[in-house]
């Protein structure tokens, strides 16, 4: 081999490992964002027709096109369900005009006891753009099925009834295709980031 030829191939070389450096660094110096949203899950979610609050029948496909922020209990529940209620209610204020972009859907749990009436009155409490929903037991079951939603009654000490029940808050894109969740207990700046990523919008 000339010596020309091993300059050459010795210049080629260095310039490789100068590439494969300056690649390295860029990518260890990158800043990872953090996955605050799970893309596509299958399996949670699908069709449903229950009776609003405000007397409406409402259909799922009525909806579509609107991202979905849906989440299960119960009026009776002491203090999850009414905290979080509260919570989305203030989430709602915060997103501003943007917040009409999205339904926020309330889907009761125990239907024999919030029947329409009982919700109307239980959500004067909470903002007016959230939607509760009821049904016959065998309606409601359903669509907690689709949500991989469990709940189960406990008998108290006075001879009534609580509830067990799955707290996440479902978000659902524009088709009405799983997102992701907020989970119970989950901080306001990560719920907002959840809710503006689910719109579009660039997180605050």
């Amino acid at each position: 081999m000339s010596a020309l030829k091993v300059i050459r191939y010795g210049a080629l070389a260095v310039g490789a490992a100068l590439a494969l450096a300056v690649g390295a660094a860029l990518l260890i110096g990158r800043p990872v964002e953090p996955r605050v949203m799970a893309i596509g899950r299958p399996g949670i979610g699908g069709p449903f027709r229950l009776v609003a609050h405000t007397g409406a029948v409402v259909e799922s496909g009525d909806l579509r096109g609107k991202p979905l922020v849906v989440f299960f209990g119960f009026t009776h529940c002491p203090d999850v369900r009414p905290t979080a209620l509260a919570t989305l209610s203030q989430d709602l204020r915060d997103l501003g005009p943007d917040a009409d972009l999205l339904q926020a859907v309330f889907v009761t749990l125990d239907p024999e006891r919030d029947t329409r009436e009982a919700l109307a009155q239980y959500m004067q409490a909470f903002d007016p753009r959230i939607l509760a929903l009821t049904g016959t037991p065998e309606e409601v079951k359903a669509v907690a099925k689709a949500y991989k939603v469990h709940s189960e009654k406990v008998p108290t000490a006075a001879g009534d009834y609580t509830m067990n029940h799955t707290a996440s808050v479902f978000l659902m894109g524009r088709e009405h295709r799983f997102k992701g969740t907020i989970a119970q207990g989950e901080s306001r700046e990560a719920a907002m980031m959840k809710l503006r990523l689910l719109l579009g919008l660039k997180a605050a």
